[in-house]
């Protein structure tokens, strides 16, 4: 977490969270009002964290990684704008609660470190040139239409990063997902696996494109598939940015 984000946990009298977060952080939040519920009750957990801080009690939604990508900080816009709720930027003072009766609150989303940032550091650098996020979770996105983006990221030879690549009950789209990436790169395309990304589970595998859905994979892990540049040295993965053919590091460096 930032350190943005841990002083607002400390200015929050109640805290939302799917019950792992939760968990993760409950030495920070005790003493505080806790609403948490389980996966697929995002809507749940969004409303009963609006209810709250239209009551006037500050209220923390946490999220894993950043609120902002494949969170819930886009949930809470579509609600407010649904239910008619005005949003204010929230300035930094000590009231950050809405005037008593008022339909408004005071809004502050807070960055974190993403799962492909942590993921990409354990890595190497992997990110260092373009890159697309796939998430192969078809809960709220038709298995369609994933296809489609990941048959264009491929094909532009971005490096790819997979979200939500494999649960109990979704153990085939991993594979779909590797039959689409081949059709556009070769088998012996780099891939870095990283489960539990800053975690003490944490586990950093780098394999091929072929090998990739024999590793252990589950919906901790984010999988990076790298691009035609991407390279390995030593235990690390790296996708070159292009200074080698631009800047002729080799007769640099002598």
């Amino acid at each position: 977490m930032t350190k943005r984000a841990v002083d607002l946990l400390k200015k929050a009298r109640a805290v939302a969270g799917y019950t792992t977060y939760i968990d993760l952080i409950k030495e920070k939040i005790q003493g505080k009002d806790i609403i948490a519920t389980g996966m697929k009750k995002e809507v749940e957990r969004v409303e009963k964290a609006v209810k709250t801080a239209l009551s006037g009690t500050p209220c923390a939604l946490i999220s894993g990684g950043d609120p902002g990508v494949y969170a819930m900080a886009g949930l809470v816009f579509e609600m407010c704008r649904k239910k008619n709720i005005g949003l204010v930027r929230y300035d930094g003072g000590e009231s950050i609660r809405p005037e008593k009766g008022e339909n408004r609150l005071a809004i502050e989303i807070v960055p974190g470190l993403p799962a492909l940032s942590a993921g990409a550091s354990l890595l190497g650098a992997p990110l260092t040139h373009d890159f697309a996020a796939v998430s192969l979770s078809d809960l709220l996105t038709p298995w369609e239409t994933i296809e489609k983006r990941l048959s264009s990221a491929a094909s532009a030879d971005f490096v790819i990063v997979l979200y939500n690549p494999k649960s109990r009950k979704r153990n085939w789209q991993l594979t779909r997902a590797k039959e689409i990436i081949l059709e556009h790169r070769d088998s012996d395309t780099q891939v870095g696996i990283v489960t539990a990304a800053m975690r003490e589970n944490q586990s950093v595998l780098i394999t091929t494109l072929e090998d990739m859905d024999a590793a252990e994979i589950d919906m901790q892990t984010v999988v990076f598939v790298g691009s035609s540049a991407t390279e390995t040295y030593d235990d690390f993965m790296y996708t070159p940015r292009g200074y080698s053919q631009k800047y002729a590091l080799d007769s640099a460096s002598r």
